[in-house]
């Protein structure tokens, strides 16, 4: 069990502006360390539900090195409500992030390709506001055993994928190439898109040896306090 705080979803709001454009599927995980040391560095997962099955182990991993912080939420990269979401989760946890790794491919198959490719320089920024000085990481999505209901298949993983990787190469950030790391553990899938406890165990080790290099020179760790 996680010892965490979890608020309910707000991915269900409908405001106005851009959010008409919303098109939540209402599922959200929002998790803050019961009692966090203040002494470390802060790390936050922003994901969905793969992100919220290896949090555990990432969690495990660093746990004498940093807080690890969770927000996953079904709402796309496409979807402007997740830019709220994002700043609403920043205000009320009210610290630093050190280090972000974030991948939000999964969902949001309503919006188009075209769609994903303009959203996604957005979504960064607002990945990048939650903490200018935060070191980033983008990680891919992971393959589909099986085309899914809703629009979901390894073409369009493929396509979003390649997107956001052009996009994150040229802002020189850090990838986690977790697509070409499931397809050597095809095994433990335990669904069409999720994995079972070895699998979510193999993408926490991966994350977390990530996390745990970039937080030797984040650039916002000399405001730690």
């Amino acid at each position: 069990m996680l010892a965490s705080v979890v608020w309910p979803s707000v991915s269900g709001h409908t405001q106005s502006g851009s959010i008409r454009s919303s098109r939540p599927e209402e599922i959200e995980w929002k998790v803050r360390p019961a009692h966090p040391d203040f002494r470390l560095p802060n790390v936050l997962l922003v994901g969905d539900s793969i992100s919220r099955d290896y949090y555990p182990k990432v969690k495990r991993s660093l746990h004498d090195e940093a807080i690890v912080y969770l927000l996953a939420t079904s709402a796309s990269a496409d979807d402007p409500s997740l830019s709220h979401q994002l700043a609403e989760f920043v205000a009320k946890e009210n610290v630093r992030f050190h280090v972000v790794h974030f991948n939000k491919g999964m969902h949001g198959w309503e919006y188009s390709e075209d769609e994903h490719r303009r959203a996604f320089p957005a979504f960064f920024a607002s990945i990048r506001a939650m903490d200018p000085g935060a070191a980033l990481v983008w990680a891919s999505a992971t393959a589909l055993m099986a085309d899914a209901i809703g629009g979901a298949t390894n073409v369009r993983v493929n396509a979003r994928n390649a997107i956001a990787l052009a996009f994150m190469t040229e802002a020189h950030n850090t990838i986690d190439y977790q697509y070409a790391l499931m397809l050597e553990h095809l095994n433990t899938y335990q669904d069409t898109e999720h994995f079972n406890e070895e699998g979510s165990q193999i993408q926490g080790r991966q994350v977390a040896k990530l996390i745990r290099a970039l937080l030797r020179w984040a650039p916002n760790l000399a405001g730690l306090s």
